[in-house]
């Protein structure tokens, strides 16, 4: 059990049988009368979010969650299958659950997918990737006029910045948490 002073941005609790996430988190103490601990939760398995706030002797129940280690396979219409790598089964997870992690996601790449009561509702992706650039324009040597980065498209389709000497074919380490270019990978 967790009290409204375990609160944080990131913790997993469970509310009415449902599993939420603090994505923001505030602490006021007002002059009179207990301290007060407003949130912002997001329902894991909706996506909804909303505010609520909490006394000091508000109790929570911790998400029964837990992450397994699996190899995504292949994407079908709006739906991405993955497989346990220890007993084989397969899980289909939506493109909404995954948000943004779909612009790292490559064949047989393994992540961690979390699951509530056996239901997967979202991935863990490595911290770096290693993606090949597909399209890079040309870059005029001696062009000063503005920025020192370009655009390029990697194999999934994700558009980032990267420094001028990176060119088409060339493998590229991004981070995912930022999507930013990290460095070439010979």
């Amino acid at each position: 059990m967790y009290s409204a002073s375990d609160l944080r941005k990131g913790l997993k609790i469970q509310i009415d049988g449902e599993p939420y996430i603090v994505t923001d988190f505030q602490f006021s103490k007002p002059g009179k009368g207990q301290a007060l601990y407003r949130t912002k939760l997001r329902n894991m398995l909706t996506g909804n979010q909303f505010d609520r706030t909490y006394r000091s002797n508000d109790k929570f129940e911790k998400a029964p969650l837990m992450e397994r280690t699996m190899q995504f396979l292949y994407a079908q219409g709006d739906e991405y299958h993955f497989m346990d790598i220890k007993d084989y089964e397969q899980f289909p997870i939506s493109k909404e659950q995954l948000g943004d992690d779909i612009r790292f996601l490559i064949d047989n790449m393994e992540v961690q997918v979390l699951l509530f009561n056996d239901i997967p509702i979202g991935v863990t992706l490595p911290n770096f990737v290693n993606l090949t650039v597909t399209q890079a324009d040309p870059w005029a040597k001696g062009d000063t006029s503005g920025s020192d980065t370009k655009p390029v498209t990697v194999e999934t389709g994700f558009v980032l910045q990267v420094p001028p000497f990176v060119e088409e074919g060339d493998k590229i380490q991004i981070d995912t948490r930022t999507g930013e270019y990290m460095t070439r990978v010979k």
